[in-house]
């Protein structure tokens, strides 16, 4: 199975994921992505701060990267 990585990055650079996760394919990295975006806002958000400017750009074990999601992209807007 691949590895993914999962690097947060910011306005003052990136947060390397040294680990990984290993998963099935890209689609499943993508919702895992996901996933870490919204737990990882609503910990800011229970805080008094905003990352939604933030995005995790998710690498394969060469480093290449192979997807971005923007943390905007993790969350839909409510009436």
């Amino acid at each position: 199975m691949p590895r993914y990585y999962f690097n947060i990055v910011t306005a003052n650079g990136s947060i390397l994921d040294p680990e990984g996760t290993e998963l099935r394919d890209l689609d499943h990295a993508r919702s895992e992505a996901i996933a870490d975006a919204r737990s990882l806002m609503s910990t800011a958000i229970k805080e008094g701060h905003t990352i939604f400017g933030r995005s995790i750009s998710i690498c394969n074990e060469a480093g290449e990267v192979l997807a971005v999601l923007p943390f905007s992209e993790a969350v839909k807007a409510f009436d």
